[in-house]
């Protein structure tokens, strides 16, 4: 099920750093891009993520907040940022209810899908990215940056 074009789901999870936040807080401010990951401290996610982090003032410089979500506890989220320098708000989605809204739950394996999701400031889904396989990583931050200023 594509969310293109579509209103994006809205949810409400506790981030890394001890704060609730939800889709609704951007609305009419920022846009989102919203990163589903499978796991803190895998291969491939430990360079997705600090490749997005790196680039945070960049995005933010295109009134874009970028946050990730995934299954994964606050505490994990924590050490995980800590280690890997990560300066974004990391999500716990532990029920995978938010993957599962997106349409990215992988149920029988506990986590989600490798996604991308772009929201503008009116909550649209302008841009969604979904690896075929959870360990392939394809869309890079700097043409998300492209995606953006083309808005």
């Amino acid at each position: 099920m594509s969310l293109l074009n579509q209103t994006a789901p809205n949810f409400a999870l506790k981030a890394h750093t001890g704060e609730d936040i939800n889709l609704e807080q951007f609305k009419g401010k920022e846009n989102v891009l919203l990163i589903f990951y499978p796991l803190d401290f895998s291969p491939v996610c430990s360079i997705q993520l600090p490749e997005f982090s790196a680039m945070k003032t960049d995005f933010e410089e295109l009134n874009t907040t970028i946050i990730g979500v995934n299954r994964d506890s606050p505490w994990s989220h924590k050490a995980w940022a800590k280690e890997y320098g990560i300066e974004v708000p990391l999500l716990s989605d532990m029920t995978l209810a938010t993957a599962k809204a997106y349409g990215v739950a992988i149920e029988d394996r506990g986590i989600s899908k490798r996604a991308t999701f772009l929201i503008d400031k009116a909550g649209t889904v302008v841009m969604e990215h979904v690896e075929t396989n959870a360990g392939d990583f394809n869309l890079h931050a700097d043409e998300v940056l492209e995606k953006i200023k083309s808005l």
